[in-house]
């Protein structure tokens, strides 16, 4: 299924006008920078915007936007009224209904049609991938684009649910604010009136006030707190950013209405976790969910254990040693992370990652024979010595049988490995001291606070760290009923254990509770969750997937929080500290998961992959070939902008521009005759200013008067005028090895039920071997003693069935191939190669690149085929969508510089001679190859002899090359005969003699 992100994902960024995307995404505050996937996300805003906005009247916005996505084959449904006259009341007012024809079920009942509600997107994110700093940082995008005269000046409007969150967003715009930069006023949507008459204007001087409120204290009424939207609703013409877009109770669909009528005018922004509502999938802009969060390296792995809480359900007859062997194997699985983390520091020589803590979550606090009392029970059997018989061997043996297996990592389709020597060596010592903090067994002691009843701490008498905390809704039935006879030590500390819980100091091992705490609160440490008696209901699967959305954030070092091999992939951190790492990286950076029921908690993480396959698939992620790498440089050329604008090169596409309206320019600009009052009025540098005059001395070159829109504003003529002839070319910066400019192969994604045939046959062909080499090795072992005869027989066997290609044929679905191509940059190659494929994403199904590549498979049979001439050579595939190898151009039909993604780069080298070839499969009918062309030879070839330049790289040198494939290449124009090839072979030839 496409959704918005589809669409704007095939958008190029920097393909907009500058105006849209000159823009500083990155910087939050002073010490805060987003990170790539939140910047992501900030660009598909604009994109959406830039479509949106593109149309410049408001009744021409919806319909425009709206068959826009009706043609990319996205379909959003009328909003149904039924028979809900409170609805149809409410919304008759802002929109037109219309009623459901006879003799459809349902006649007479009316609908408002989709078009009406297709201004709104929406930014899915995981819990702890940052949606605060987004939406803030979507405020100052929205300043800027209302400054530029971009979108319309409409005031903005932030809703949350909860006032913890408010909070949250109150300290995260006073951060914000110490950049220096716009600063951001927030007032509480009752103060509207107030504000509006003490500023005529929200936009002063890099400064701009917000409104908030609470968004379930909207309404269609007025009570104290609650608010009737009608007092506020401005003509829908708000920027409205709604956090929590989910939330609601049974009222949840009037105020989803009243979200809608607000922004009619306007933009609604939707952000969230956790989306249900089709609307809502298929409007998101952004997609970063928990199984995303964790596929792209920012979360812990998710270890979801088949050991079972069932000895505390309270339907079940279970004994006191069944409860202590559970409670048991989580503080195993602790103080088997805590002892992998040591080593992890030793052998790098430096703090890494944090200390772990065990999470445990209960359904029940205070009642008789409360979830709460019975953990913290076997927890107090356990720290005075009280095992039963055989209970700490059972315990480590049965979770050993699971953890032997590796068991899977969830969402990845990979597996965690535990380390059998460390966990063999595991001992009760061990337990004590990185739980319960102590060397010796002892009673538990409470330490209170009399001025916060929210929590407990604990800590044996033996020790004076406390190891243990309770955070529950109020402590002091606890005290009473649970703690009576403890030893209590008051007034014990004037801080909050759970506010320190993330400080270097904390000697907190175990925090307990309830659901007072699953939200509001940011934490790296958890490594183990239990879960106790937590249902599968609708709240019950919130708070699940909340707080494991609490667990999977990491931190490996101060301000990195990404994990270290995908930093090690991109070369972030050095190589040499995720070696020394490497072997204790998959304790500290997994979270496991322990449930009462793991069937039904299973369901519920499940649910989130399950809706991750049905809307944007299951991950497949291919890897790197580095057999065929060698060691040697993948080479790709890199752009910056030219010093001058394209105007001093070349004349562009004419501005469209009436005739009247060229004169009123004219005259306005003889009018003002002082270059220094249009700086001083429209913030126009001297080259902009330049470039006006030059093309108003030469109207009949630069204007196209027979048309155009009218602007009827100098403020927004002057600034369009200005980016038209503000472009700035690309000129070449150099050249760089290939890091994640290719990575379409990481985000390979499967709509389907059962990926497990594919996954294994994905596996089959990426291990194949070319079997000459390896039948020469067998024999090689075989008489060297190091093989047996039937070791011998049963590999040559073996190997004799592998194969370098797969076919994959879900039911009802068309033949994916699978190829090991020994010299392709990633391993396998997907393609189809009879009907394009609808239940894989980023594969190769386009037919003139299908073609393409069953050529070249051909060729490379053949025993003289010119490959053989190089020293080595490799190949990749590229995808537009997500890859960045390029050649940028100027595209006069857009008046605009647009990048050109050529289906295939070629590496090739031969002595110090080394060839970049971007090969790209087209039909000769598309004419706009003509414009890439002169933008690969304005930027590869020499402008006298037309001959490829070299350039220095290193010892290499290196030549780019580009060739356009086709079916008949006789059939090229004789100005782009050097162009158009139809073999492998011909593209070859050129630089056997170069």
């Amino acid at each position: 299924m496409h959704t918005l992100q589809t669409l704007l994902n095939a958008i190029q960024f920097d393909a907009l006008p500058p105006a849209w995307t000159t823009l500083d995404l990155a910087r939050f505050s002073q010490n805060k920078k987003l990170w790539d996937y939140q910047q992501a996300a900030l660009q598909n805003a604009i994109k959406a915007l830039w479509k949106y906005y593109t149309e410049e009247t408001v009744t021409e916005r919806k319909p425009s936007f709206f068959a826009w996505y009706r043609d990319q084959q996205i379909t959003l449904a009328d909003l149904p009224l039924g028979k809900k006259r409170d609805q149809a009341t409410l919304l008759s007012a802002y929109y037109p209904l219309q009623a459901l024809a006879a003799p459809t079920k349902g006649a007479g009942e009316s609908v408002i049609a989709a078009e009406h509600f297709v201004n709104r997107l929406g930014f899915w994110m995981a819990t702890g991938s940052g949606k605060t700093l987004v939406l803030i940082k979507l405020i100052e995008v929205l300043w800027t684009l209302m400054g530029r005269d971009l979108i319309p000046q409409n005031d903005i409007l932030v809703l949350t649910h909860r006032e913890d969150l408010l909070r949250q967003l109150r300290e995260q715009i006073n951060e914000f604010n110490t950049l220096g930069g716009l600063y951001i006023r927030l007032k509480e949507l009752k103060e509207y009136a107030e504000v509006k008459r003490s500023f005529p204007s929200l936009l002063g001087h890099q400064e701009i006030t917000i409104f908030y409120y609470r968004s379930d204290n909207l309404s269609d009424i007025q009570k104290e707190r609650i608010v009737n939207f009608r007092n506020y609703e401005n003509l829908g013409r708000w920027y409205l950013l709604l956090d929590e877009a989910h939330k609601g109770d049974k009222e949840d669909s009037k105020r989803q209405h009243i979200y809608s009528i607000l922004s009619r005018n306007g933009f609604l922004f939707n952000f969230s976790a956790t989306f249900t509502d089709p609307r809502d999938i298929l409007t998101t802009a952004h997609e970063f969910n928990l199984a995303s969060f964790i596929a792209a390296g920012y979360g812990k792995h998710l270890v979801l254990l088949t050991q079972e809480n069932r000895a505390f359900r309270k339907d079940e007859d279970f004994t006191d040693e069944e409860k202590q062997k559970i409670v048991l194997q989580s503080l195993l699985v602790l103080t088997y992370i805590h002892k992998a983390r040591q080593k992890l520091c030793e052998a790098a020589g430096a703090e890494l990652y944090h200390r772990p803590l065990l999470l445990a979550l209960v359904n029940s606090v205070n009642t008789e024979s409360a979830d709460l009392k019975l953990f913290f029970a076997q927890l107090e059997r356990i720290a005075k010595g009280e095992l039963g018989r055989d209970a700490f061997s059972r315990a480590k043996n049965d979770l050993w049988q699971e953890w032997k297996a590796e068991p899977a990592w969830l969402y990845e389709g990979t597996h965690f490995t535990p380390d059998q020597s460390l966990f063999i060596s595991l001992t009760m010592q061990d337990i004590l001291q990185a739980v319960f903090n102590a060397d010796s067994y002892a009673a538990i002691e409470v330490l209170v606070r009399p001025s916060n009843n929210q929590e407990l701490a604990f800590k044996l008498k033996s020790t004076a760290a406390p190891f243990a905390l309770i955070r529950i809704g109020d402590t002091s039935k606890w005290q009473k009923e649970m703690l009576a006879g403890y030893e209590l030590v008051e007034g014990f500390s004037d801080e909050s254990f759970f506010q320190k819980l993330n400080a270097d100091d904390s000697t907190i091992n175990l925090l307990m509770g309830s659901r007072s705490f699953y939200e509001g609160w940011d934490s790296n440490r958890p490594n183990v969750i239990t879960f106790i008696n937590i249902g599968t209901g609708a709240e019950a699967k919130k708070f699940i997937l909340q707080s494991v959305g609490r667990g999977v954030r990491l931190q490996p070092m101060p301000g990195i929080r990404k994990r270290l091999a995908a930093l090690a992939a991109t070369k972030s951190i050095d190589h040499w500290l995720y070696t020394q790492a490497k072997p204790f990286l998959p304790a500290v950076e997994t979270l496991f998961i322990f449930g009462t029921n793991r069937t039904a908690l299973e369901s519920v993480l499940r649910e989130l992959d399950q809706e991750q396959a049905k809307e944007e698939g299951i991950a497949l992620p291919l890897v790197v070939n580095q057999a065929a790498i060698q060691g040697q440089p993948l080479l790709i050329p890199t752009y910056q902008d030219a010093g001058q604008p394209l105007i001093d090169q070349r004349a562009p596409r004419k501005f469209e521009l009436p005739q009247t309206e060229l004169e009123s320019l004219q005259a306005y600009l003889a009018y003002l005759g002082d270059e220094r009052l249009l700086l001083a009025h429209h913030n126009l540098a001297p080259r902009q200013i330049g470039a006006i005059q030059k093309s108003l001395n030469a109207t009949e070159s630069y204007f196209n008067t027979a048309g155009g829109r009218k602007f009827g504003n100098m403020n927004i003529l002057l600034p369009r005028l200005t980016h038209y002839l503000d472009i700035l070319p690309k000129e070449l910066q150099g050249f760089k090895s290939v890091e994640n400019e290719i990575n379409h192969y990481q985000h390979i994604r499967v709509m389907l039920q059962d990926v497990e045939e594919l996954r294994r046959k994905v596996k089959a062909v990426q291990a194949y071997q070319e079997p000459t080499a390896q039948k020469a090795l067998l024999k090689e072992r075989f008489q060297q003693g190091r093989l047996d005869l039937d070791g011998y027989t049963a590999a040559i066997e073996q190997l004799a069935q592998s194969s370098n290609e797969e076919s994959f044929t879900p039911p009802r679905g068309a033949t994916l191939k699978i190829k090991h191509i020994a010299t392709h940059y990633y391993l396998p190659l997907l393609l189809s190669e009879e009907e394009k494929i609808d239940y894989i994403r980023h594969n190769i199904q386009v037919e003139s690149e299908v073609r393409f590549i069953k050529q070249l498979e051909a060729y490379l049979k053949t025993e003289g085929n010119l490959f053989k001439s190089f020293d080595w050579w490799m190949f990749s595939r590229t995808d537009e969508t997500l890859d960045k190898v390029s050649i940028p151009y100027y595209d006069p039909t857009q008046n605009k510089m647009r990048d050109f993604h050529p289906d295939f780069v070629f590496w090739l080298r031969r002595w110090n001679d080394y060839f970049i070839v971007f090969i790209d499969p087209k039909g000769m009918r598309i004419a706009d190859y003509q414009y890439k062309v002169a933008g690969y030879q304005e930027l590869f070839t020499d402008p006298v002899t037309g001959e490829m330049i070299v350039f220095k790289q290193n010892d290499l040198n290196v030549r780019v090359s580009l060739a356009l494939y086709t079916a008949d290449a006789n059939q090229a124009p004789l100005a782009y005969k050097d162009f158009w090839y139809d073999h492998p072979k011909s593209i070859l030839q050129r630089f056997i003699h170069s």
